[in-house]
């Protein structure tokens, strides 16, 4: 006899994903583990040489892997390169930078930078990636990468804080847009990760005090603990998920 509901597939054979950022931290984590999943993932970021690594390693591991350079806030090489490589079924809108300032250090140059990568150029990557999702008449899924910054303030997080809360306002217009067309949209929303880029800060005993006092878990998240998550909204598991933002935050953010 079936049982029903039946099991979800996490599966993602036959989709191509498209991930931005893509060198290192969750870009890197979410290409390998799209890659994992059964997609052709496409590795994009500044930095060639790191992409180019990384999707050798994946195609050494008998998975499907490219990647190419791309500045994305050069719009016009953003809407050319994704309508030549296109269309991509996932799309990880991962590029981002964070300026830490207080602010009455905020400059006009600080605003420019961190609100024109993790906002304007995140609305015409994911802009482009749509436009090539419904030129072929397919379905699709956008994860904006956001923070539980998204939904929260902290000092000296400004500039970054404001990007990711427009970044959710963003999502769930996007998301009303695209779901006639059964394009879903939603935000990944991580805490502190230990990484590389975070190992710097956190080094500062009074800040990590403060950040383990925060996270309900008592610790800092890992990468790995990121691609549940991530699968989850990248596959038809989430087929119901669209406007939605996943907290991955320890309970930061419940009180």
């Amino acid at each position: 006899m079936a049982l029903d509901p039946t099991l979800p597939s996490f599966r993602l054979d036959g989709k191509r994903a498209l991930i931005t950022g893509a060198g290192r931290g969750i870009g890197a984590a979410g290409a390998v583990v799209f890659a994992q999943a059964g997609a052709e993932v496409t590795l994009c970021a500044r930095t060639g040489a790191e992409v180019e690594a990384l999707a050798a390693e994946i195609r050494a591991a008998g998975l499907q892997a490219d990647a190419f350079t791309l500045d994305v806030t050069d719009l016009d090489a953003v809407r050319r390169e994704i309508a030549a490589r296109g269309p991509f079924d996932i799309l990880l809108n991962n590029a981002g930078q964070n300026r830490i300032r207080p602010i009455t250090e905020i400059s006009e140059e600080d605003y420019d930078a961190v609100l024109g990568l993790n906002l304007k150029a995140a609305l015409f990557v994911a802009q482009a990636v749509a436009k090539g999702l419904l030129a072929a008449g397919r379905p699709g899924s956008i994860i904006n990468v956001s923070s539980q910054m998204g939904h929260i303030g902290g000092a000296g997080r400004s500039l970054y804080s404001a990007s990711k809360f427009a970044l959710e306002g963003l999502t769930k217009c996007m998301a009303i847009d695209l779901a006639p067309h059964n394009i879903r949209v939603n935000t990944i929303c991580p805490t502190f990760i230990d990484t590389a880029l975070t190992r710097p800060i956190l080094q500062d005993t009074a800040f990590r005090d403060y950040v383990l006092s925060r996270i309900k878990l008592g610790r800092l998240g890992r990468m790995d603990e990121l691609s549940g998550p991530l699968l989850l909204l990248a596959s038809d598991a989430s087929s119901l998920m669209t406007g939605s933002a996943l907290m991955v935050d320890g309970g930061w953010t419940a009180g």
